[in-house]
């Protein structure tokens, strides 16, 4: 089964950054290219039984007419997902990948990216989704779960293309971070990328040892790096550090046993993600 770039694409204006990245992750990756569009058959409120509240000589008149409401409004999701996707493929195309393709589920987004997830070499999706309110800066349930449980690489993209630059790694020199390192060094996505690497801590000789080793790999691969050992809060460090350097892609591991898992897996998960400008890839 061939690995591919997959993007989860709904009504929000963050799908045109969606496209745009992960038809750049695809095109640099030699990955095939598929978006995904789920519709969420699971109300958002509970509906109420007017059964009860109607004449016994309408009533059988109306659920006849509720019923057929439905149908017309599960013809209606099913045809807007279509064309999403048309439009999605049709973008992609024009930013040059070859035949991308397009999914359409039933259910939810959680639940099929779980079935899929064996198939998905990179998952991209955008800062909010399409439930999500628009100012608030929140990243919506169905984002929340996704980064806590899925366990492929997932890009997480704000609403406008930017192709990235300059690269930040959050390292702790637990195993995720050194395979995050190892596999941003052999990554076509990083080709020719400038790589940061950041420990938040003390300046200690286990962690100068740590950061020299990120930095020989990341050389050794061709690389131009740089990095630094800096105390302070993890979340506010990493951000401060990035607005700096003028770095546009921040890459964390999602698991360890450091300040960086809490990060990631506690609740100031959402405020990271929510604070960032920038594409955020989270590693597994």
């Amino acid at each position: 089964m061939t690995e591919q770039v997959m993007a989860a694409i709904d009504g929000s204006k963050f799908s045109e950054g969606v496209c745009d990245y992960a038809a750049w992750a695809s095109l640099a990756l030699g990955a095939p290219l598929t978006f995904l569009h789920v519709n969420d058959n699971h109300p958002q409120v509970a509906e109420t039984d007017l059964s009860g509240n109607i004449g016994l000589g309408s009533r059988e008149h109306l659920l006849e007419e509720l019923a057929q409401l439905e149908e017309k409004r599960a013809k209606v999701t099913q045809e807007r997902g279509r064309l999403m996707l048309k439009a999605a493929r049709e973008r992609a195309v024009e930013g040059g990948v070859d035949e991308p393709a397009g999914r359409h589920r039933n259910g939810t987004l959680v639940e099929t990216l779980e079935e899929l997830q064996d198939e998905i070499r990179l998952l991209v999706v955008g800062k909010r989704g399409e439930t999500a309110h628009q100012d608030s800066g929140h990243l919506g349930s169905n984002l929340e779960r996704v980064v806590r449980g899925f366990h492929r690489p997932i890009l997480m993209v704000p609403h406008v293309f930017s192709r990235p630059e300059k690269a930040l790694i959050a390292f702790d020199g637990s195993k995720t971070t050194r395979k995050g390192v190892e596999v941003l060094a052999k990554s076509p996505l990083f080709e020719g990328v400038p790589v940061h690497v950041v420990i938040v801590g003390a300046e200690t000789g286990d962690n100068r040892s740590q950061l020299d080793w990120a930095l020989k790999t990341l050389t050794d691969a061709g690389h131009a790096a740089e990095g630094a050992i800096l105390a302070g809060e993890v979340e506010a460090t990493l951000r401060a550090y990035q607005e700096e350097q003028g770095i546009d892609l921040l890459v964390m591991g999602a698991y360890g046993h450091s300040r960086i898992r809490h990060l990631l897996v506690g609740s100031t998960t959402t405020a990271m993600l929510r604070k960032a400008r920038g594409p955020v890839l989270l590693l597994r």
